[in-house]
């Protein structure tokens, strides 16, 4: 892996991007089969939505997103879609295994 600064082509800067790309969805598909085997301890709806969780988890991602020199609402919306989607698929996998 290249640092930035040392990319000497927009090709070697691309290829740079994919694979942290490819890292970052590896992260997310790592991360997902933890929300998956969080089904399993919840008892409701509403602990698998986890509304206070999740207001606190976007707080946390906005400040971690300010400490990396990131735009904070762009982060949280990433997150808010993100979890969203997981919260779908794990409300799924949660009554399928309640039903």
């Amino acid at each position: 892996m290249k640092l930035p600064n040392d990319c000497e082509t927009m090709t070697e800067i691309r290829s740079e991007i994919d694979q942290l790309d490819r890292q970052v969805i590896a992260l997310l598909g790592q991360r997902f089969a933890y929300v998956k085997a969080a089904s399993k301890f919840k008892t409701s709806e509403t602990s698998v939505k986890a509304p206070e969780r999740f207001q606190a988890m976007l707080q946390q991602r906005r400040v971690w997103a300010q400490e990396e020199g990131l735009n904070p609402d762009v982060i949280e919306k990433l997150y808010q879609d993100l979890v969203n989607y997981f919260i779908e698929e794990e409300m799924s996998r949660w009554r399928a295994e309640k039903g």
